[in-house]
């Protein structure tokens, strides 16, 4: 029997977009005995996991990590935490401001007193790019700061990574902490290919961009991060109680809106038909950071170069997100594709 194998694992937003595609690496894995899931569906969707009814390792548990004492007896037992709840999309705290406070700081408080009351001693938690704020086409590292965000969701992020780095210096915790770039891929349920393809099943024939287009970000596939969170789990596990590490976890360079609706055009067959409409803003939206660059060396000198290049995770991620909708209309988070659609045939 594997050393590990006894391995109980708890994912928090497992869900969701990026927690389903870790629950299905973390049951492909022979070390890992049960899988606990908690989430409150607010984001998250039953249909992401129903592939793996079947499995008696999962457990789903349906319940608001804002009440402590509620989840309390989940992470009895438990030994590695996967944080990955949080507010989905940034742009949702521009109404309640309330949001990020809850669903990133106090949310994140609450995952860590758990694990301290029940002795769970390590934990990968989900940060952000965002964090360091809106320094243009600087190319940002782990050492950067101080941390200045923008938006809600990014400070939300900040205060979750200090109390993650609290807890382990004052209770003995373990911590890999993750700041992702931009994550693309099938189940989506929010973003920029999101809210494009949203637009064209109204109208095909024309799609309006949020700004000038040339706004850029490093994207990183969804099955690559996932990637890059199994080999953080190895590398929480081997941290010594009260250390930490923090790791960019996206791929060098930035791909540019312009980029993205034209190649979901292009894979849609609508190339001749749609008319892509550009503001004149260099910024999308409030809080947005329209210009980010992330140095993700130190996790390649650990042992995890990125797979892909930002570009080549983008086209790869609009192929399976609309080769996904066409398999599982009933499961696709409120998204389906337009009609006339003619796919350009599935990247293997």
């Amino acid at each position: 029997m594997p050393e590990n194998s006894s391995l109980t694992c708890l994912v928090t937003g497992g869900a969701g977009f990026i927690g389903s595609h870790l629950v299905d690496a973390l049951l492909a894995d022979p070390t890992v005995k049960e899988v606990r899931v908690l989430d409150n569906f607010s984001s998250g969707h039953r249909e992401f996991l129903a592939h793996h009814a079947q499995d008696s390792r999962l457990k789903i548990h349906e319940v608001e990590l804002l009440a402590l004492e509620k989840i309390l007896p989940h992470f009895a037992g438990v030994d590695q935490i996967f944080h990955l709840a949080a507010n989905p999309d940034a742009r949702w705290g521009l109404d309640n401001t309330r949001l990020d406070l809850e669903q990133e700081t106090l949310v994140t408080y609450n995952v860590l007193e758990a694990m301290r009351r029940h002795k769970v001693p390590r934990i990968v938690f989900s940060s952000s790019g965002t964090v360091y704020g809106d320094v243009g086409t600087t190319v940002t590292h782990e050492l950067l700061g101080p941390a200045l965000p923008i938006s809600l969701y990014g400070a939300g992020k900040v205060a979750s990574e200090a109390l993650i780095s609290a807890f382990c210096s004052t209770f003995g915790l373990s911590a890999i902490i993750f700041r992702f770039g931009n994550i693309t891929g099938e189940r989506t349920t929010h973003g920029v290919v999101f809210d494009f393809i949203g637009q064209l099943v109204k109208n095909s024939g024309d799609l309006t961009v949020l700004g000038n287009g040339y706004q850029a970000k490093p994207y990183v596939y969804v099955r690559d991060l996932v990637a890059g969170l199994m080999f953080g789990q190895k590398k929480c596990a081997a941290l010594a109680p009260s250390q930490f590490n923090v790791f960019n976890l996206a791929p060098g360079g930035a791909t540019n809106v312009r980029f993205t609706a034209n190649e979901l055009v292009a894979q849609l067959g609508f190339s001749v038909r749609t008319k892509i409409h550009y503001g004149e803003s260099a910024q999308g939206w409030p809080g947005d950071v329209p210009q980010s660059r992330m140095d993700s060396s130190k996790l390649a000198q650990a042992g995890f170069p990125m797979p892909r290049s930002s570009d080549e995770a983008v086209r790869l991620a609009i192929n399976r997100i609309l080769h996904w909708l066409a398999e599982h209309p009933a499961a696709a988070a409120g998204l389906r594709l337009p009609a006339d659609a003619k796919l350009a045939p599935k990247i293997s």
